[in-house]
This record gives C-alpha cells, structure tokens and sequence, in this order.
C-alpha cells in the first residue's frame, strides 16, 4: 500500500522519510513490514498520503493476522468445557475430580453428564417418554440439575416407595398437614420417600440462582431436588408444591429460578410453570379463602389477623405471608419476623450435597 502510494505520487523512500520526519531506514523497515504500523505512524502516514490512520491500522492489523497461524482447536476446545460447566467450582465441590490436564477435565466431564462426546448435548430427563435434551440456563444451573440426578440414582430403590400420579392428592393432602407447623418440615423428605418420589437438597453453585428441579430417572421414577437458596419456611413449601406440580403432570421442564416471584416480578411464566404456581398455592391455602382474607383486609395486614387467619385455616403464618408477597399484597421486606427458617431441619433429615456434607458416587465425593 505505501509503494503504491509512492508511485502514485513518483516519490522516493527518501521522499517519504523527509515527508515523515523519520529516518529513510525506518520507511525501508514499514515497506518489508519488519516494524509494525503503531497508532502515531499511522497518523503520520494519512496525514502524507490524504488518507484516515484506521485505513492503515486496519491494513497492519489484516497483515499480522496473515502472518500469524495459531493453534486454535485446543482453545475452542476448552471453551466448550466451559461452556458446559464451571469446572472449578465442581472440582471444589467433588463432583468431578480434579485435574489440570484439559484431557482429564474432559473425561470427568463425560462422566458427569454421561455422554459420548463433548458436542453432545446431555439430558436432564433420563428414559421420561418423549423426552428431549433440555438446556439450563448457564453452565452452573445446569451442573447443578445433574447432580440432582446423581445423587437421587443414589438411593436405593428398596428404600422408595410405589409412584402413580392417582397418589399425588394423598401425597400433597399428608404435606399440607406438615406445612402447619415449622419444625414438621424435617418430615417432608420421609412423606416424599413414601410416595415413590425421591428428594435430595443440593446446594447451588455460585450464581446458579435456582430453586428447585423436577425430573425422571425413569418412568416410574421421579424425583424432585431444591437448593433451599432462601431460609424461609414459605419458600420451602411454595418450591416443593411447585415441583410437585410438575411430578404430577409429568412436565418436562428446566430448572426452576425465581419461584416465589422475588426476583423479576416482570417475568413471564410458560403455561406450566404458571399452573405449577397457582396448584402449589392451592395445596395450602384454598384460593377463595385466602382472596376473603384479602378482601376484608387488605392493603394493611397485621400480625394479629394474619395470626388469626392461620389458626383457622390451619397453615402456618409463613406461608399465609409468602403468598401474600407473591400477590403483591405485601412487599418483600415486610413481616420477616414471621418468617421461619428451614434449611438446617430439611438437610439433616434429607439425603443432601453440600453446606459442609458430601456424598460418595463412586469414586466422586
């Protein structure tokens, strides 16, 4: 580019250096492209030839990159691990050894998610009839719904017991009794186990921001998992009635974020998870019931008629609070003081990845 401009104009490299103010040997270097074009030669150079200094950084970026010729499969290829989990974060956890070698991050990552090849995409619902791979949101949602899986294969079966969807009423009626009193939550894995529906606490991995998960190891085989991101006993009752939901209809779905509404009270829910929400509701409080209580206090609601309203409905103030909440009838920072805490209950009585305890699955903690 720069002989040509030089013949355009029957300049010599001498000419152009005096035009430059740069010595002649300097020019000689740009012209066998042995010194790179830098952000002021570039200037100088569309201020001599009448031209932009991007023409001539873009020339010189073009150039290099014509010269250059890395190796780039081995990059793409560790990218692609990336994408599919965040590996550190499960090395810490024990859910994949760990390993620096790209060759045996891959290994434990096919492990993982079982399957043949990096390009695979894995599913999250095992034999489920009309199954299709579904996707998480980010690499660590969707980590986290695996390990759901795993650990739930973990149980033995003998110790499960029948499903079938005809079960469910009876199955929600025995949790809604539960659901009365703080300190029965620790019951609710056990009353899960009975009615043929495996339950494990996973602890989310760091900006997983999910809830809960419904799935099938097969098709007499569900299971339902819940990271207990919020301590409160009306999030514990309103996810698991949710994903309760799911187990009953048999829907195919991703991992459950923002159930309660807290988050992004301007998300639209698919027609599923919106019938998750209003049957979990239902399980607990009846609708007309509760719309009653609204309608003969609302918008200011205190302790004592929430109180009140508890005692005859028989549930739990918490959980009358939290779907309040979710109606927008009270905002999220109000009431906290009748708000119970649960996680320490739930993963001492259940089977449970993580807040300091582990599960060995055969060679990963």
């Amino acid at each position: 580019m720069i002989r040509a401009e030089l013949f355009a104009r029957d300049w010599s490299q001498d000419d152009l250096a005096k035009v430059l103010g740069r010595p002649q040997s300097r020019v000689n270097e740009l012209i066998q492209g042995k010194m790179a074009v830098s952000t002021e030669v570039a200037s100088l150079l569309a201020a001599a030839f009448g031209t932009s200094p991007e023409v001539w950084l873009h020339a010189e970026a073009a150039y290099r990159l014509s010269q250059a010729n890395p190796e780039t499969s081995t990059v793409k290829h560790r990218a692609r691990m990336y994408e599919l989990a965040p590996l550190k974060e499960m090395q810490k956890r024990g859910w994949i050894a760990p390993t620096e070698s790209t060759e045996g991050q891959e290994k434990e990552l096919l492990r993982f998610f079982d399957i043949p090849d990096l390009e695979t995409e894995p599913k999250l619902h095992g034999a489920l009839r009309n199954t299709a791979p579904t996707v998480a949101s980010t690499p660590a949602q969707r980590a986290w719904a695996f390990r759901v899986r795993q650990v739930a294969q973990a149980i033995p079966a003998s110790a499960i017991g029948r499903f079938g969807e005809n079960r469910v009423p009876a199955c929600q009626a025995a949790l809604r009794k539960l659901a009365a009193y703080s300190k029965e939550v620790r019951k609710a894995p056990a009353v899960l186990m009975e009615f043929g529906i495996r339950f494990v606490a996973i602890e989310g991995l760091s900006g997983a921001k999910v809830d809960g998960f419904a799935t099938w190891l097969d098709d007499d085989s569900p299971v339902i998992g819940m990271s207990l991101r919020f301590d409160r006993l009306d999030s514990f009752w309103f996810t698991l009635g949710h994903e309760l939901i799911h187990i009953k209809y048999r829907d195919i779905t991703d991992v459950d974020v923002d159930v309660s509404g807290q988050e992004d009270l301007l998300r639209v829910k698919p027609p599923i998870e919106r019938r998750a929400d209003e049957e979990s509701a239902a399980t607990f409080i009846e609708p007309e019931e509760l719309q009653s209580f609204i309608r003969r206090n609302g918008p200011r609601y205190s302790v004592d008629n929430i109180n009140q309203f508890a005692n005859r409905t028989k549930m739990h103030p918490s959980i009358i609070v939290g779907q309040l909440k979710n109606r927008g009838e009270i905002k999220y920072g109000h009431h906290t003081k009748i708000t119970a805490p649960v996680r320490e209950a739930v993963i001492q009585a259940a089977i449970t990845d993580g807040w300091g305890k582990s599960i060995n699955l055969g060679g990963s903690t």
